[in-house]
């Protein structure tokens, strides 16, 4: 696309993810995290936000490269050191409920090439250096949203047989469909529309009050019990203050806690997973009474080992999720390398920590509370994908009767 066009989706994207997105408020304060790369997607989404009235927008800016050569000359103790500023940085924004918002564009295999203890360890140090922000997030007590903007290296790796410029202008292409950028209506009321049916599925779920769900594909034999009292999610949230906002763009699931006391069976990842810049493939967990007693993977092992015992929560389960085989995203038939596109073309599972709003009353409970009633808690939260064409997935009532949900992976 030419010059003009793309600063013109940029813009509309900034307004989506300020209004559809975290949804300003008049005197909000607004955080970005950016890569140095996407200063001019930043910008615009730092002067939407301005215009919707933020008191305060910040960016703060990371850079791959650096990360890269620090975890390359530093020795696995120095990496677990992470300054104290980063802590008090990270309690700062969640006391003072800064509205967050992450813009992911890095190669997912950057770190790849590096020793995978030492990018296991910097990854867990820094989750725990930036618990207080986490926590807030997780328990809803800010607006948040994840979206995705195009990278030359990220592209590349999606299409490696185009030139660099083509591939960029590809990715860029892809984010601005699947966000409802490039319709011809307002994508403001298109993502109303989408949220409305993302909405109608979660209820009917949330009036079946499953026991469990079964998950079964050429795969996959899972049985995943649900918390107590769970509460099946869609497209929009709500914050502490009770404003709404949309915590990932673009986003394709209904999502809802698992019981991690009550999880058995095989599953197999259908994606690669890109985590703290390593790709795992073929990823393939066995639980037994709610814990992984076996994980393997044909690449990245290393860092999936490490991942499970971040700590005792990490061998469990945090988030299940269902996504339809037609969505838009896995329609396309790309392997984005990206959890946040890859997640929205497939049912997908999260190791760790469970939203403390995916069951009733759970953002006013104690952890202990939380964990009375099935959910997770762990200092890690990582999606991985595991849905395809030929996924069944049967509801389970307390009374033992079935229910199906997913048929041959789309919606009964």
């Amino acid at each position: 696309m030419d010059t003009l066009t793309l600063e013109r989706y940029l813009k509309k994207y900034a307004e989506l993810i300020t209004s559809i997105g975290i949804n300003v408020q008049s005197g909000q304060e607004v955080i970005i995290y950016a890569a140095i790369d996407q200063q001019k997607l930043a910008h615009f989404i730092l002067d939407a936000a301005y215009r919707r009235g933020a008191a305060k927008v910040q960016i703060e800016w990371n850079d791959q490269y650096l990360t890269h050569e620090l975890i390359k000359h530093s020795s696995v103790e120095q990496l677990a050191i992470i300054p104290t500023s980063t802590t008090i940085r990270a309690k700062e924004i969640a006391d003072h409920h800064t509205s967050r918002i992450s813009i992911i564009s890095e190669d997912p295999d950057a770190l790849g090439d590096l020793n995978q203890d030492s990018v296991a360890e910097y990854s867990k140090a820094l989750a725990y250096a930036k618990k207080p922000v986490m926590d807030a997030t997780m328990n809803n007590d800010l607006s948040w949203v994840v979206v995705a903007a195009a990278s030359a290296n990220w592209a590349h790796k999606i299409f490696p047989d185009l030139e660099v410029a083509m591939a960029l202008d590809q990715l860029w292409q892809q984010i601005f469909d699947f966000n409802r950028i490039t319709l011809d209506n307002d994508p403001i009321i298109a993502w109303q529309h989408h949220i409305k049916k993302l909405s109608d599925k979660a209820a009917w779920l949330n009036q079946e009050n499953f026991k469990a769900l079964h998950f079964t594909s050429n795969q996959t034999d899972l049985l995943v019990g649900l918390a107590q009292d769970h509460v099946w999610e869609g497209a929009d949230s709500f914050d502490k203050s009770g404003n709404y906002f949309t915590a990932n763009l673009p986003t394709e699931e209904v999502f809802t806690a698992p019981d991690y006391r009550n999880i058995t069976g095989t599953v197999k990842a259908t994606k690669p997973l890109s985590y703290g810049g390593v790709l795992i493939n073929d990823i393939e967990l066995t639980f037994a009474d709610g814990q992984v007693t076996k994980a393997t993977a044909s690449s990245g092992s290393d860092v999936l080992q490490k991942l499970i015992r971040a700590d005792e929560g990490a061998r469990s389960l945090g988030e299940v999720s269902l996504v339809p085989n037609p969505s838009p995203i896995s329609q396309s038939g790309i392997i984005f390398y990206n959890t946040l596109i890859d997640e929205n073309a497939s049912n997908h599972l999260a190791l760790g920590a469970a939203y403390p709003f995916n069951i009733n009353n759970g953002t006013q409970m104690s952890d202990e509370q939380r964990q009375q009633k099935g959910e997770n808690l762990s200092i890690i939260h990582v999606d991985f994908m595991m849905g395809s064409a030929d996924m069944n997935v049967l509801g389970v009532k307390a009374d033992g009767s079935l229910i199906p949900i997913f048929k041959n992976g789309d919606w009964v």
